[in-house]
C-alpha cells in the first residue's frame, strides 16, 4: 500500500521525461501519504514514509538553475531549501523513531534528515549515512540501496574505496544508468580521465531524463578537454 504514494512521488521527485522535477506528483503523494497517516495514525512506517517526502520535496526550488539544468545535492543553495517542509519532517519522523518500530522508510527518512540537517555540504555526516545505508540493505536487499551507500562510503573514506565498492555491482546494475553516473564520478575525483569518459559515454546510452542527459554531458566535456 504505502508503495503506490511513494512511486508517484519517485515518478515526480525525477521523471522520466520532460523537466527533471514534476512538483505536481510529489505534492498528490504526500497528500496522500498525509490521509493514510490520518487512517493509520500509530503506523510509524507510514509517518515515516511522510516524513522521507517532506525531506526530499524541501529541496526542490535547489535541485534546478534558472536554465532548468540539474544541481546536484553538494552544490545546491540551501536557503532556498523549504524549510518549514525540513522542519515538519523531522518532526514526524522523530516521532516515528520514538514508537521503536524501525522501518525502510524511516531509515531512508533518516538518511534524508541528516542531509537535511547539514547547513553545509561538508558538515554531512556521510559515516552515519553509509551506515544507515547499511541498516536498510539488511532490511530491504537492494543492488541500487547497495549502490547508494557505496557513493556514501566514498564520501566518508575517499573515492577510492568507493569505486571498489561500486565496481562490486557491475553485473547486477550494468543496464542502470546512475551506476554508470556514479562510477564516472568517482574516476573523475580520481583523475582517472579516461575510463571516467567510458563511464559518461555509457551512462549517456542509458539515461532518459533530459536534464540529467544535460548534466552528464557536461561531465563528459570536462574530462575530455586537452
Amino acid at each position: 500500500m504505502l508503495a503506490v504514494p511513494y512511486l508517484v512521488f519517485n515518478e515526480g521527485y525525477a521523471t522520466t521525461s520532460g523537466p527533471l522535477v514534476r512538483a505536481d506528483l510529489c505534492e498528490e503523494a504526500i497528500r496522500l501519504a498525509r490521509v493514510l497517516d490520518g487512517l493509520m495514525p500509530d503506523e510509524p512506517e507510514v509517518r515515516g514514509l511522510l516524513a522521507l517526502m517532506l525531506l526530499q520535496h524541501s529541496r526542490r526550488e535547489a535541485r534546478t538553475d534558472a536554465n532548468g539544468d540539474l544541481v546536484l545535492l553538494e552544490d545546491q543553495d540551501r536557503a532556498r531549501w523549504d524549510h518549514d517542509a525540513i522542519d515538519e519532517g523531522l518532526a514526524m519522523l522523530d516521532d516515528a523513531l520514538g514508537r521503536a518500530r524501525a522501518g525502510p522508510y524511516q531509515v531512508q527518512a533518516a538518511i534524508a534528515a541528516l542531509h537535511a540537517r547539514a547547513p553545509r555540504p561538508e558538515d554531512t555526516d556521510f559515516p552515519q549515512i553509509a551506515a544507515l545505508y547499511g541498516t536498510l540493505a539488511r532490511m530491504s536487499p537492494s543492488p541500487v540501496v547497495e549502490l547508494n551507500r557505496a557513493v556514501a562510503v566514498a564520501m566518508a573514506d575517499g573515492p577510492e574505496r568507493g569505486l571498489q565498492l561500486v565496481d562490486a555491482l557491475g553485473a547486477e546494475l550494468e543496464g542502470y544508468h546512475l551506476f554508470h553516473a556514479a562510477r564516472a564520478d568517482l574516476l573523475r575525483r580520481l583523475d582517472r580521465r579516461t575510463e571516467a569518459a567510458e563511464a559518461y559515454r555509457r551512462a549517456l546510452d542509458l539515461v532518459a531524463n533530459p536534464a540529467e542527459r544535460a548534466y552528464l554531458e557536461r561531465r563528459l566535456v570536462e574530462v575530455t578537454a586537452p
